[in-house]
């Protein structure tokens, strides 16, 4: 039975099933558990959530309060709790008011940073022999598809920021922010879209299982690690399958992420439609952000290089998808150093409406002369812009070490 009370009651022994505002709001990665610690009472109360759902079922009700609730009450507070969505949790409506990536940026950095605290914890509860439910992880999902939905841009740039030590971490943020707008650009369905989310943000859970000297270690792996990094897909399915509160369709992105379309993938083999089109997205979602990422070992493609060798591996990835996949980034995502015909250099700052191959560009450098040159914006779409791209640059090549500063919003 369920029960709405202030947060300045809240004591020990009482089940906490839900708390009121939004999930930025509060200090916890989930809002449903046993209080046990009053630290965790003294972060409520000072987070400034004013009021608590609290399941007098599995723990203690309001000292001295008479009994209030009934079947009907409850059966209230269990609509208002998961049943109705906030306006927060129409992360895949048609009526989410897009805006630019400026407007979205700080927003998105701070949902990052949760996010990233929260995937750290699931982690640590993993490890300590914790199932993990979907009840869990919805806010942090939620959050995340929101921001997505309002300008896909931002988050996913933002996650892009991560150093090697996050990567863990910020890695199942990144890919569940991908895979949310890689099932918007496929125009799947509000419910397929959430299952693309949940797959993304839960893709790696099996790594919590795995030895961390083993998942951090620079250089490569030896035969014997490889084959135990490998059962992490199978680690995490099982994982979860017995936590029985996921889609068949989540556990399966879990499973086969690293299935690849020609069947030399793993753990199963799977080739061609034997593989679900959301365990094909997660595989392009999840590589594409190894390949972007900084690790301990070695440094990140740009995000074009990236793109143009995953297009190259035939046999890797669903061709479909990968485009659709492409057009979310754009062929030159954000970020990309290139050369145009003019001999400048410029960082792709955006993407333009009508053209995938004229994107928004800020120059800084001339490669002729090899020196800085006064730094503009180019709109290559534009109707009185005569220069064009003529390809990609390394960044390490020209020695550019702060290319990030140049497309983030000031």
């Amino acid at each position: 039975m369920l029960k709405e009370i202030p947060s300045n009651k809240l004591c020990k022994g009482m089940f906490l099933h839900k708390l009121c505002g939004s999930w930025l709001d509060h200090p916890f990665w989930k809002s449903s558990f046993l209080l046990e610690d009053m630290k965790d009472i003294r972060e409520i109360t000072n987070s400034g959530i004013k009021s608590v759902i609290i399941d007098i079922s599995k723990g203690l009700d309001v000292e001295a309060e008479p009994e209030v609730d009934s079947d009907e009450t409850s059966k209230h507070y269990e609509e208002a709790a998961v049943e109705q969505p906030s306006a927060e949790q129409a992360a895949t409506r048609n009526e989410v008011v897009q805006v630019s990536m400026s407007a979205e940026w700080n927003r998105a950095k701070k949902i990052c940073a949760e996010a990233k605290g929260a995937v750290a914890d699931m982690f640590k509860e993993i490890r300590m022999g914790n199932t993990i439910s979907a009840s869990d992880v919805k806010p942090v999902v939620t959050e995340i598809s929101s921001s997505v939905a309002r300008n896909p841009d931002a988050l996913i740039n933002v996650a892009r920021l991560k150093t090697a030590d996050d990567y863990t971490y910020m890695h199942s943020v990144a890919v569940c922010a991908m895979m949310t707008s890689l099932a918007l650009q496929l125009d799947m369905t509000d419910e397929e879209v959430e299952q693309a989310a949940f797959g993304g943000l839960l893709h790696d859970v099996g790594k919590a299982q795995m030895p961390i000297e083993v998942l951090n270690k620079e250089g490569k792996l030896t035969d014997e690690e490889y084959e135990l990094i490998q059962t992490h897909a199978r680690v995490g399915y099982e994982m979860l399958f017995e936590g029985n509160t996921l889609e068949p369709q989540i556990l399966d992105v879990v499973l086969h992420h690293h299935e690849k379309v020609d069947g030399s993938g793993y753990p199963d083999g799977l080739k061609g439609e034997e593989i679900t089109r959301l365990a094909r997205m997660g595989a392009i979602c999840d590589v594409y952000d190894a390949l972007t990422s900084n690790r301990s070992y070695k440094t990140g493609w740009s995000p074009g290089v990236a793109i143009q060798r995953m297009m190259s591996w035939k046999g890797h990835f669903d061709p479909t998808i990968l485009q659709a996949f492409i057009k979310t980034l754009g062929i030159y995502p954000m970020g990309c150093l290139v050369r145009l015909e003019s001999g400048k250099l410029g960082v792709v700052i955006g993407q333009a409406d009508d053209s995938l191959l004229k994107p928004k560009v800020k120059v800084f450098f001339s490669a002729k002369s090899k020196a800085p040159i006064e730094i503009s914006e180019i709109v290559l779409s534009g109707k009185q812009c005569t220069d064009r791209i003529v390809g990609l640059e390394e960044p390490e090549a020209w020695g550019f070490k702060n290319l990030d500063e140049l497309w983030q919003p000031s």
